[in-house]
């Protein structure tokens, strides 16, 4: 099934692509196979962030239920924990893109990117609730990104989330028009790309190192990052010194 998920890089894009049409459903092997492309991104010079986005009418409709059976549920539950550290250990950037239904499992795999933008097209939901269970993924991360009452909601009574109803709960960072998706997602990944690199992670790590301890230590991390590993970078100099001379600026991405 690994061939049911592909990694391809151009320039400082990693792009993994779910191709599974048209509903995507994953499998355990395609969930081992979205870690181990995340891994491999993470791994490849060059790479300052990652797409991650599918073919067909849905992003995904989720995992597949024949995957829940009780012979094969501890090895679903572990691949999709290994897919969760892969995210949580990729120190690169991640977009996830979806251009038609996110459900269940498929939703989670949108949730896990650090940035989401989507097609008015788009739906999101959690309707494993439906079928008597819940969603260990989205129970911990929905209530992060949305807040734990709306997280509830969803949790709780499966509802399906249109794209423009996701943006405006912070679950989605951009919708865009669906004629016009395609073009208007590269566009606004080459915004991205036109940063540093280094800042990219950076900035990232800093949001990451924000998340535990009380918040006098949590800004104290913080401002060692700033100050003892941006300050020092070829980038950090590049773009103050850019500013100053009222110039673009040559990233080094180091």
């Amino acid at each position: 099934m690994a061939e049911l998920v592909r990694l391809t890089v151009q320039g400082g894009l990693a792009r993994i692509t779910i191709d599974r049409p048209p509903l995507n459903v994953l499998t355990i092997a395609m969930l081992e196979a979205l870690a181990e492309s995340l891994d491999r991104a993470a791994d490849t010079a060059g790479v300052r962030l990652v797409r991650l986005d599918a073919v067909g009418k849905a992003f995904s409709a989720g995992v597949d239920v024949g995957d829940h059976t009780q012979d094969k549920v501890g090895l679903m539950m572990a691949a999709l924990a290994r897919l969760f550290d892969a995210f949580e250990r990729i120190p690169l950037p991640t977009v996830s893109v979806v251009q038609g239904a996110a459900l269940g499992g498929g939703c989670e795999v949108a949730l896990g990117a650090d940035l989401c933008v989507a097609s008015e097209a788009a739906s999101f939901g959690q309707p494993e609730i439906r079928l008597g269970l819940f969603a260990p993924p989205a129970s911990v991360l929905l209530p992060r990104i949305v807040g734990e009452r709306r997280a509830l909601g969803l949790l709780l009574t499966g509802a399906t989330l249109r794209a423009g109803e996701a943006e405006q709960i912070g679950f989605v960072n951009r919708v865009f028009p669906a004629e016009s998706f395609e073009a208007e997602v590269e566009a606004w990944l080459d915004g991205l790309l036109s940063y540093s690199g280094t800042a990219l992670q950076l900035a990232k790590r800093a949001v990451r190192e924000g998340r535990e301890g009380s918040l006098a230590e949590a800004r104290a991390r913080v401002d060692r990052l700033y100050l003892e590993e941006l300050m020092p970078t070829a980038d950090a100099q590049e773009g103050l010194a850019a500013f100053l001379a009222k110039r673009r600026p040559v990233w080094r991405h180091s």
